[in-house]
């Protein structure tokens, strides 16, 4: 005689201990949560998820998937201190074994780019997993001439974009990044944001960067270079000065990549663009004398002269002399030799003189990609200058 067929069962299935996936989603609107929510549906088994958010989440539509509440961050447009510590906590309490932080704008990320950051901290070795976009070329020009330089030739990185706004982390990069972000938010610096491939450098942690495709970045509510750049930079200076003893000892550069960001195409006129870039350098190159001088050695205050009376469809700024005015930056911030913020403040007008000559750079038929590989070899190959001038900064000469 025929049986009849059980009834499967639809009970959602308990998370169990030690296997899920912590998704910690930062504030972001709602239809971008519900869209986010669908992918994550459809790139993971429902019971390996945990999903965290600080809004009242549409569960009703998602019965399967489990849920828990994360204490109210303010929207930005990055990563911050006070994210980091609700990922690491939500994390322990809920015995996740790896955690995805995903910010606003998530829902333009690519399946396959959710499930490798997720993969490459859950079951294949890394502690950090770490987005690679595909942006246009004049989008995320203070991560080319700023912070991938920088990170790239300090701490032996080729991570691209070291300030992204995912992020795949281990139970234990979680742990250490909370630890940094709870000395933040002790001081009410909530808002600040952290740099997890230095931390993860430092620590010794593998990491992975992943291609994630296009993306739609976030935008800072306040899109004012004069609030950002001091933020970004003020936060990455600061980290510099606190790892000092790290970065000055020598390291080999990971070989580079074979997959990397897709390149656009270059601009075929910079001319309208670069012109309130190069009033503003030059407006400055006659108010900031006093404060550059202070700041920046003989032969670099020469450099930009040359700079004020080249034309504009011949400005470029040599990638040596970009790579030692940072540099020269980051001393100051360190020895506080003006106040910290005048001192960002007069980076802004130097940033874009930098910013005036990529596009004139790609304008001419270089592609975005190559000029900033170029900026960040210039910095690594000037980082002996920044670490004799960090050692004997009062008698070393440059």
């Amino acid at each position: 005689m025929a049986t009849a067929n059980p009834v499967p069962d639809v009970t959602p299935t308990p998370v169990e201990a030690d296997t899920c996936l912590l998704v910690l989603l930062t504030a972001m609107p709602m239809e971008q949560l519900e869209s986010v929510l669908t992918n994550l549906t459809t790139s993971f088994a429902a019971e390996s998820l945990l999903i965290a958010a600080a809004e009242a989440l549409p569960k009703d539509s998602y019965p399967h998937l489990q849920f828990v509440s994360a204490p109210a961050t303010r929207p930005s447009w990055t990563l911050t201190a006070a994210d980091f510590v609700n990922a690491h906590q939500l994390a322990q309490k809920n015995n996740a074994r790896a955690v995805l932080m995903l910010g606003p704008g998530a829902d333009s990320l690519g399946l396959s780019a959710l499930r490798d950051l997720a993969h490459a901290v859950q079951g294949n070795g890394s502690d950090l997993a770490i987005p690679c976009y595909d942006l246009p070329p004049q989008a995320g020009l203070l991560n080319s001439a700023l912070l991938y330089p920088l990170s790239r030739a300090l701490f032996a990185s080729r991570v691209r974009f070291p300030l992204a706004i995912d992020l795949g982390l281990s139970m234990r990069m979680a742990e250490r990044l909370s630890g940094v972000a709870q000395r933040l938010t002790g001081i009410n610096q909530d808002d600040a944001p952290l740099w997890p491939i230095h931390e993860a450098v430092a620590a010794g942690y593998a990491i992975q960067e992943i291609d994630a495709g296009s993306r739609v970045m976030p935008q800072p509510s306040a899109p004012d270079l004069n609030t950002i750049l001091p933020v970004v930079a003020g936060s990455l200076f600061a980290d510099i000065e606190a790892k000092a003893a790290f970065w000055q000892r020598a390291r080999q550069l990971p070989t580079a990549r074979i997959a990397a960001a897709a390149e656009r195409a270059a601009l075929p006129d910079a001319s309208a663009d670069i012109a309130p870039m190069l009033q503003a350098f030059q407006l400055a190159y006659t108010n900031l004398q006093g404060i550059w001088s202070l700041v920046l050695p003989p032969n670099a205050l020469l450099g930009l002269k040359r700079l004020y009376t080249t034309d504009a469809e011949a400005f470029r700024m040599p990638e040596s002399l970009w790579a030692r005015i940072v540099y020269d930056f980051v001393l100051a911030y360190r020895l506080r030799t003006i106040n910290r913020g005048h001192l960002l403040g007069a980076l802004i007008p130097l940033y874009l003189a930098w910013t005036a000559s990529h596009i004139n750079i790609m304008a001419a038929g270089m592609s975005s990609e190559q000029h900033v590989e170029a900026v960040a070899a210039a910095f690594e190959a000037e980082k002996p200058y920044i670490v004799s001038r960090w050692r004997w900064p009062d008698r070393f000469n440059p």
